[in-house]
Formats: structure tokens, sequence, C-alpha cells
């Protein structure tokens, strides 16, 4: 009880003044992961498309579908998405003389899992979605292969 108020009033002059502002400096980086992660994911399936179209070949389909399932595990292709995470390094320096918050490592890599995470229930949705679709015609299996992509993006 005696501790409550003294915390209130310090929370409400020290920190809520600055907590939308700190947000948003944080989610420019954690934003940009994101999307990194997005297009990643359309770049590969575009790439078994353009591939498929070029050889009809369903056996070759398989394997690049099977090769998208690994996509969250290639460190060298999610680089780029990790990299623009890292930026918050820089940021939370700020932060941590400010507010005294620590762990800066672990934020950022946190918000690497989530990203990976993201990845992998991309992959997994498009492969469930996809699997159905291979017994069908190979005619229209770019079309369907671009509809559960689009699907999967939103």
């Amino acid at each position: 009880a005696s501790v409550s108020e003294p915390a209130q009033k310090c929370c409400t002059e020290n920190i809520q003044p600055f907590l939308t502002s700190i947000l948003e400096e944080l989610m420019g980086p954690v934003s940009s992961g994101f999307t990194e992660v997005r297009s990643l994911f359309d770049k590969e399936v575009n790439e078994i498309i353009q591939d498929f179209q070029k050889t009809n070949d369903m056996t070759r389909l398989k394997e690049n579908v099977d090769q998208l399932m690994t996509l969250p595990y290639n460190s060298v292709k999610m680089e780029p998405c990790y990299l623009k995470v890292n930026q918050l390094q820089e940021l939370l320096q700020d932060l941590k003389s400010r507010f005294k918050v620590y762990h800066i490592d672990f934020v950022i890599q946190r918000t690497q899992n989530f990203m990976q995470e993201l990845m992998e229930n991309a992959v997994y949705t498009f492969e469930q979605l996809f699997s159905p679709s291979r017994q069908a015609d190979s005619a229209k299996v770019a079309t369907t292969i671009e509809k559960v992509k689009l699907r999967v993006l939103k």
C-alpha cells in the first residue's frame, strides 16, 4: 500500500508519456522484419510457380514444395529478415540508459524467433492448402499455387 502511490506517480510522470513514441520507434524495425518475412515467402513461392510453368514436372514441383518447407530453418535465406530486427540494438541502447531496459539481445532474439515461427506457419499452411491440389490437372497447378499463396499471405 505504501509503494503503490509513488509507483503510480512514477509511471504516470516518467514512463507513460513516452510509451507511444517508444512503441512507434521499436515497431519500425520489427515491422520491416516481418514485412521481409512476407516478401521472402512470396518470392520463394513465385519461384516455385515459375519453375513449374517452365518444366510442368510434378515430381520437381513436389521437391520444390518440400524444399519450401525447410525455409524457416534456412539461415542464409532468413538472414535478411533477421537483419532488419538487428536495428533494434541501437534503438534499445537509448532505452537502456533512459529506462533501465536490460536484456536487449533477448528482445531481438525473441523477435527473430517470432519471425521464424511466422515463416513456419506460412509454409505449413501453404503445404496443407496445396496438398490436395497436387493431384489436379497440371494446367491448373500454377493458378492453384498462386491462389494458395495469396490465401496464406492474407
